[in-house]
């Protein structure tokens, strides 16, 4: 049933005043500090608009305006909003979107102010990225924790819901995560962001593995299964699933890829991010999130040399997917974007000025990934996560140019 809103609520109109005067004010006194990178890039800076946040460098992919667009009214939005390609996953029918307009205008407009763009001159392209893709997944996470919270108790301690967020590398994982994280933040919510790249190796450790692999290229860089440190891994979920309390603490690993001219190495302990309890949901990201273990002959058919990595993935469940309680996979047809995708974030490292991997560099460096994505996202796809629910499983479809599209 087509559904058309001829009248909004006092308080929606005037947080769109609010909004105006907000954006005016705003562009007289933020500098953008975006810059270009290359293949269609843009990346962000350090801002003191993102306070009290921690704030890397991130892409926000082919979302900056080239041109004005023109001002969308409320009624426009709301009919824009439900044309987008995830309303149905995450069970919002067109009425219940009409109920909530306030919200999806106050969730877009945090958004346009983080990644500073103007609310009231979004290209359809930005307007996509905010309406079609970051609002509609917080709205499902925040359905998650909602589930998550009623399996509770009055009184009882709840720990933070870890939702796991499987996607190739350079898709715009980590845009999304942080845009989410940021939106936890401004409604009140504890959060807590970890990747599985914060749990490579040491640089050391890396040599190590390389030299008990010899001539397995898999195993030469750290990147599949065997390059982590699990025990890492499980010391730090354990703990942040028990941050349940007022005024605890703790710090949480990073990883600097820059190290070692884009080899990496584990950030200096005194640099890492303090979080503080009590923790509602921990957002935990990465590219071989959920990859189930295959039978021996079907890796070998692959690549000989994932034989070793298969076997290493066995005890990745335990050090990673059993946190996990609620799954966003994203979705591509083609793993070879993920050359381009990655070269994109190195010529962003470059022409920022820090160290990063020449382009024969980042050729040789993703081939080192091809095979595990050729070998397990088929299963990914169509059975899901190692050890996930069905019903707490949100899969996203996207194009190269990494917006949400309908499932095919």
């Amino acid at each position: 049933m087509e559904v058309r809103i001829a009248v909004f609520s006092s308080s929606t109109a005037a947080l769109l005043l609010e909004t105006i005067c907000a954006i005016s004010f705003e562009s007289l006194i933020f500098n953008c500090n975006i810059f270009a990178a290359g293949s269609g890039s843009s990346w962000l800076q350090n801002s003191s608009f993102a306070s009290g946040i921690e704030y890397r460098k991130r892409p926000l992919y082919s979302v900056f305006p080239t041109k004005p667009a023109q001002v969308s009214s409320v009624e426009d939005l709301y009919q824009f909003i439900c044309s987008g390609p995830l309303l149905d996953k995450i069970g919002l029918t067109q009425e219940q979107v009409a109920e909530s307009i306030d919200n999806w205008l106050l969730y877009g407009r945090y958004l346009c102010r983080l990644f500073q763009l103007n609310e009231l001159y979004l290209t359809e392209p930005q307007k996509a990225r905010i309406y079609h893709y970051y609002v509609p997944v917080f709205l499902w996470c925040e359905q998650q924790i909602a589930e998550h919270q009623s399996k509770f108790k009055d009184g009882e301690e709840i720990p933070p819901l870890v939702i796991g967020f499987s996607a190739p590398q350079g898709c715009g994982k980590t845009t999304l995560v942080f845009a989410l994280d940021y939106l936890f933040e401004v409604i009140g919510r504890k959060s807590a962001t970890v990747s599985i790249d914060d749990f490579y190796l040491t640089a050391e450790g890396q040599t190590k593995l390389r030299e008990a692999n010899p001539g397995n290229a898999l195993l030469e860089y750290r990147g599949n299964a065997g390059s982590h440190d699990l025990a890492l891994s499980v010391e730090t979920l354990t703990a942040l699933t028990k941050m349940t309390r007022e005024g605890v603490k703790m710090k949480l690993p990073r990883y600097d890829k820059s190290a070692f001219s884009g080899r990496g190495d584990r950030a200096d302990p005194s640099t890492w991010p303090e979080v503080e309890g009590p923790l509602k949901v921990v957002l935990f990201e990465g590219w071989m999130l959920g990859f189930k273990p295959l039978p021996v002959e079907a890796v070998k058919d692959v690549d000989p040399q994932l034989e070793i990595v298969n076997k290493n993935l066995e005890a990745y469940y335990d050090a990673w997917d059993k946190y996990i309680k609620s799954w966003i996979v994203i979705k591509i047809k083609d793993p070879n974007c993920v050359f381009q995708w990655r070269l994109q974030a190195e010529i962003g490292m470059r022409e920022a000025g820090n160290p990063g991997m020449t382009d024969e560099e980042v050729r040789d460096f993703v081939s080192r990934y091809l095979p595990a994505y050729y070998a397990y996202l088929p299963t990914l796809y169509s059975e899901g996560p190692n050890g996930s629910d069905p019903q707490r499983l949100l899969t996203i479809e996207i194009d190269e140019g990494r917006n949400p599209i309908l499932a095919s």
